[in-house]
């Protein structure tokens, strides 16, 4: 299968200290990953890595064929862990922001999400809760037409009742033909919208491939399997 983004022996440093050390791995196209480790195992570093927000130490990552830059970003939608956009502003100015800065970027979609998410376009982003603030990043970021979604802990702070309207968001909204990379700890409760995984470990992959085959090679869930391999 075409790789979207691929990684050959990527190593980040800081300082002295690795946060990703000959990561190897292809991301193949119209694919959901799931990217789980535990604290401190590069998740992160690698999607700023393929979002084209840190610099490779070594190695290297290509976003469709092409090293991470301006030109990338027109097929990359990252969602960060953090919350990124300014307190002061209202949906509708998120929304307008969205529009202006990504050509890709859907309206009607946008509106839609939001809409069902309860969240109105007078809002403001510094009364909202941090798992609205979350909520409406998503939305924003799941508007976009993109080749290649990041997402970077997306329902870290979302209640357990809404966590199955955003994963349900999550795939009815990508494009069926882009990857999507979701870095998660709540592996039990999104395990099955997977098809791939790639299990990370001191910056590393340790374990790799189809979630029906590892399932089957190693006869438990992908849960269970990452509490083995990470078993403190």
């Amino acid at each position: 299968m075409e790789a979207i983004l691929s990684c050959q022996g990527l190593t980040k440093l800081y300082g002295m200290k690795p946060a990703l050390s000959d990561f190897t791995y292809d991301f193949a196209k119209g694919r959901i990953v799931g990217l789980l480790g535990p604290n401190g195992s590069g998740k992160t570093t690698l999607l700023k890595l393929a979002a084209g927000l840190l610099t490779p130490t070594g190695g290297s990552v290509r976003v469709c064929g092409m090293e991470p830059g301006v030109e990338t970003k027109k097929h990359v939608s990252f969602l960060p862990e953090r919350n990124y956009l300014p307190t002061g502003m209202r949906v509708r100015e998120t929304i307008d922001f969205f529009s202006d800065f990504y050509a890709d970027f859907q309206l009607d979609k946008a509106a839609e999400m939001l809409r069902d998410l309860n969240i109105r376009p007078e809002d403001k982003i510094s009364a909202m809760s941090k798992g609205t603030r979350e909520k409406m990043q998503l939305a924003l970021v799941m508007s976009r037409r993109a080749e290649l979604y990041l997402l970077d802990e997306p329902i870290g702070g979302v209640d357990p009742a809404a966590r199955d309207y955003i994963l349900n968001t999550i795939i009815r909204n990508y494009n069926e033909d882009a990857t999507l990379v979701l870095s998660t700890h709540l592996i039990h409760d999104i395990e099955t919208v997977f098809d791939d995984v790639v299990l990370i470990g001191g910056g590393r992959a340790v374990l790799a491939g189809s979630v029906d085959s590892i399932r089957e090679t190693h006869g438990k869930s992908i849960d269970a399997l990452f509490r083995e391999v990470f078993r403190c």
